[in-house]
């Protein structure tokens, strides 16, 4: 069978599936809506509602199951609320302890480090808080692990909340300028 793989940029607001049998998800936003999908596709790993940016899809379950057994290197730019300090950039690289299916967990080192510069990316659809409301930090955070809201549990850990997540780099993928809604097929085989 000759699989298709797609890169997309997930806007804010959609789930990472293609339709729901749950009632209570039915006027949800769903990938499906943005291109004209193959039948059998499916999501390599996942990004909540609220984040947004790069996400790959197959409809090769195999090459889904070895990208996100691989502990592929996905990086992710976190717009915090507040003047991040280096402690908690430290704290967060080292290691926090977050909750996780009811349970503590402790997230692995990780690489964690102010951006310098904000990053040119797309406005985002829903608006966001404006520096009346105090100071924020664009951050760059790159793990290989992927517990539910993982960065947004460690930001929120150190005492500085996510206002805006945005998945950027999938091992050798990057977002590049992508625009939110985009979709490009792609050959992952020669990425991974």
């Amino acid at each position: 069978m000759d699989h298709k793989h797609f890169m997309i940029y997930k806007p804010y607001g959609f789930l990472s599936q293609f339709y729901s049998n749950d009632s209570k998800q039915q006027k949800k936003n769903f990938l499906g809506s943005l291109h004209d999908f193959p039948e059998g596709i499916m999501s390599i790993g996942r990004l909540d509602e609220k984040s947004e940016g790069l996400l790959l899809l197959t409809t090769d379950g195999k090459t889904s199951d070895f990208i996100n057994s691989k502990k592929v290197d996905k990086e992710y730019y976190a717009l915090v609320n507040g003047a991040i300090t280096d402690d908690a950039i430290q704290q967060m690289a080292s290691g926090v302890e977050i909750g996780f299916d009811g349970k503590k967990y402790q997230t692995k080192p990780c690489k964690v480090f102010k951006l310098e510069t904000e990053p040119d990316l797309p406005t985002r659809s829903k608006k966001i808080r404006d520096d009346r409301h105090g100071p924020t930090t664009w951050i760059s955070v790159t793990l290989n692990e992927g517990k539910f809201r993982q960065v947004r549990k460690m930001t929120s850990a150190v005492g500085f909340p996510t206002l805006r997540l945005v998945r950027v780099r999938v091992g050798h993928i990057h977002l590049s300028n992508m625009q939110v809604g985009e979709v490009m097929p792609i050959d992952l085989l020669e990425e991974f």
